[in-house]
């Protein structure tokens, strides 16, 4: 069998652990540069020589969704839109970020971060169910633009939230409040969604900590 997949072949043997050693090897394999069609290739090879069969779905599965999520994180980092929900990358947002404090010194007063974050125990929090929290994400994405639709960016931050770098003026309160308004009479919402304001740390290193803080949730 394919050394990489060495794990899975043993799991397979044992009976115990296929799963969780399918997405680490579908990980691993995204992180080293493999397409999908090696990465398949090599599972049959192993299925077949530990029990003679083709892998069966949740064994293939397994392997492509760690390997899609994974080869989506490293594009994601690349582009400055998020492929899944059409809104920016957290990498554009935290390269805006940076401009910014380079613009504007130590401390950005002018702008502020509004964060929205879906209800605890939400469908979409299943970790297979991508499909369903990029679709929610991107509904919350498009209501944003409609309340912020100047030229603020609008950002996928994490797995489960959207972020809009917006100005700090008169209007700002009022908008925040619309947003979750919206948000939270949005089908399959709910009133329990979070809006709130977070201000823009005073360097650049330390808006980068709140990015990384507010992504993980």
């Amino acid at each position: 069998m394919p050394h990489r997949f060495r794990a899975v072949g043993e799991a397979l043997a044992s009976g115990a652990g296929v799963l969780d050693a399918c997405a680490a090897v579908g990980r691993d394999l995204a992180r080293d540069g493999a397409s999908l069609h090696e990465v398949l290739e090599g599972l049959r090879e192993t299925t077949r020589g530990v029990t003679g069969q083709d892998p069966p779905y949740d064994v293939v599965s397994a392997v492509v969704n760690a390997w899609g999520e994974t080869t989506l994180g490293y594009l994601n980092q690349l582009s400055c839109d998020d492929p899944l929900t059409g809104l920016s990358s957290q990498a554009h947002l935290r390269s805006r970020l940076s401009e910014l404090h380079r613009v504007g010194g130590d401390v950005p007063p002018g702008h502020v971060l509004v964060v929205c974050a879906p209800p605890l125990g939400d469908p979409s929090d299943e970790p297979v169910d991508h499909f369903t929290r990029a679709m929610r994400l991107a509904r919350t994405g498009e209501m944003a633009r409609t309340v912020f639709a100047r030229d603020e960016t609008v950002a996928r931050l994490g797995s489960h939230r959207v972020a809009v770098l917006a100005r700090r003026d008169d209007r700002l309160e009022r908008r925040v409040r619309l947003l979750g308004t919206l948000v939270g009479a949005a089908p399959g919402t709910g009133a329990a969604v979070r809006t709130w304001v977070e201000g823009i740390p005073a360097t650049d290193e330390t808006t980068g900590l709140l990015l990384d803080r507010l992504a993980r949730g």
